[in-house]
């Protein structure tokens, strides 16, 4: 990554910096975050778009996401993958220790910087990175050679209605016939929503679930839902 610990600092502000340990495994991930929310949440209520810093939080979703693919629940090793959201890094640097050729995308600039250190320090390597709002029809690019991607990823990204519709748009653009969207949610009403019209479309869902250990206390209880989203041939 360009620049150093300065530099980042100079982007996102003050950090700290978390131990995860991914549920069901021996892997603890150490995990650069921003440490003054109230700032971005500032600077957020300026934006026309209204998009908050969900990126900067340390969800129970990712971390269960990441967990999978470092069981092996989810097969990534030389595969074209795109994840959508990246947050703090978390699933891309499990991605990245499994094999897989990551495209990681996000729209903010800090959640990308971050994705990188995190993932450089996790996995000794970084992704690719795109800024983008996934809202945005064809803001998010096809595969390496301008085919559909054989696997989707994404974490906790429908927090709001409108991103149903423009979710739903996207995943029949992205992903190939017989590909997968890997969603892991923790039962937001907007997610059931994107699930319904989904299975409606033919996708076929498989679930496992996730309950923790988390490492922030107030996410006790809570209880992440894995969605394998298989498209037809």
């Amino acid at each position: 990554m360009t620049g150093g610990p300065g530099a980042l600092t100079a982007q996102v502000g003050p950090t700290v910096v978390d131990a995860v340990p991914l549920p069901g495994t021996d892997v603890v991930f150490s995990i650069v975050r921003p440490d003054d929310m109230d700032r971005l949440l500032d600077r957020a209520a300026d934006d026309p778009e209204q998009n908050l810093p969900y990126w900067a939080e340390l969800w129970p979703s990712g971390i269960a996401l990441a967990a999978a693919i470092s069981t092996g629940g989810i097969a990534v090793a030389g595969v074209p993958c795109l994840e959508l959201g990246c947050g703090l890094g978390v699933t891309a640097a499990a991605v990245l220790r499994a094999g897989a050729n990551l495209l990681a995308t996000d729209y903010a600039a800090e959640s990308l910087a971050l994705c990188r250190t995190n993932c450089l320090a996790n996995a000794g390597r970084e992704p690719a990175t795109l800024r983008c709002n996934w809202r945005e029809p064809d803001a998010v690019p096809l595969a390496p050679g301008g085919a559909s991607w054989p696997l989707v990823l994404a974490a906790d990204v429908l927090y709001e209605r409108r991103d149903v519709e423009p979710l739903l748009g996207l995943v029949e653009r992205l992903v190939a016939p017989g590909g997968a969207l890997w969603l892991a949610e923790p039962g937001r009403p907007p997610a059931t929503a994107f699930l319904d019209a989904l299975r409606l479309g033919g996708w076929a869902d498989r679930v496992t679930e996730c309950s923790g250990p988390w490492p922030d206390p107030k996410d006790d209880g809570v209880v992440v839902r894995l969605h394998r989203l298989a498209r037809a041939m």
